[in-house]
């Protein structure tokens, strides 16, 4: 008996440490969640934890993104925005996007191997069902990019979701990385011009992404219906 199941830890023992590491960053966002909360609607209280790391704060700040896409009620936008606040529009891109990047492939592997009954509990039955409908569209890449794209549409859930259709992880990684790069330079430039107190810059940046993402919010599921149509 015990032998058979060494034998299956070793056979398996790639998917139980990867399913391990899953737990960790999930409990690991939820505690840091709980704890820091009211830091996740400020980037100057933001940046003040960041920059407590030191010449570790750039891999504060990515493993911060990673948890913002995996536990994904924190507020993704303001810790972009807090990238450029804290690093400048050029690198608090790229590591915002690195992180995110990361965070994304987590929440694919771990809806892929956690499968249908994790997705339920944590995604909503009404969410679930647009967003699975939308994916069952012939064009599955540009849906995915246009989901990525358009602001307002609950991006990180869409990850959980993704991990259980039929996009495959390649794809999945090029168009949902390729729809958020708008919107993560606009959030890192944003946060650059709190930093230099740019006011009418940042006034006129927030109306138009506040715009869009009313428009998002109500029409994004509309419009990528339309886009994708035949």
């Amino acid at each position: 008996m015990m032998k058979k199941l060494y034998e299956k830890i070793i056979k398996y023992k790639t998917y139980i440490g990867l399913f391990m590491l899953i737990v960790l960053i999930v409990y690991s966002g939820y505690e840091y969640y709980n704890k820091y909360f009211y830091i996740f609607k400020d980037p100057i209280k933001i940046k003040n934890i960041i920059m407590s790391y030191g010449k570790y704060s750039i891999i504060a700040f990515i493993v911060l993104q990673i948890i913002q896409v995996v536990v994904f009620f924190i507020p993704g936008e303001i810790v972009q925005i807090s990238g450029g606040y804290i690093y400048g529009t050029t690198l608090g891109t790229v590591i915002s996007f690195l992180g995110i990047t990361i965070g994304t492939i987590a929440v694919y592997g771990i809806s892929y191997f956690c499968g249908r009954p994790l997705v339920h509990k944590i995604v909503s039955k009404k969410d679930f069902k647009h967003f699975n409908r939308l994916l069952n569209l012939k064009n599955k890449k540009l849906i995915v990019f246009l989901l990525y794209l358009i602001p307002g549409i609950p991006k990180d859930i869409l990850g959980y979701i993704c991990g259980i259709s039929e996009i495959n992880i390649k794809d999945f990684i090029i168009y949902s990385s390729l729809g958020r790069i708008p919107g993560i330079v606009i959030s890192a430039y944003f946060g650059s011009k709190m930093y230099s107190k740019n006011y009418t810059l940042m006034a006129f940046i927030a109306i138009i992404m506040t715009l869009l993402f009313i428009v998002g919010v109500f029409k994004g599921e509309k419009i990528v219906g339309k886009l994708t149509k035949k």
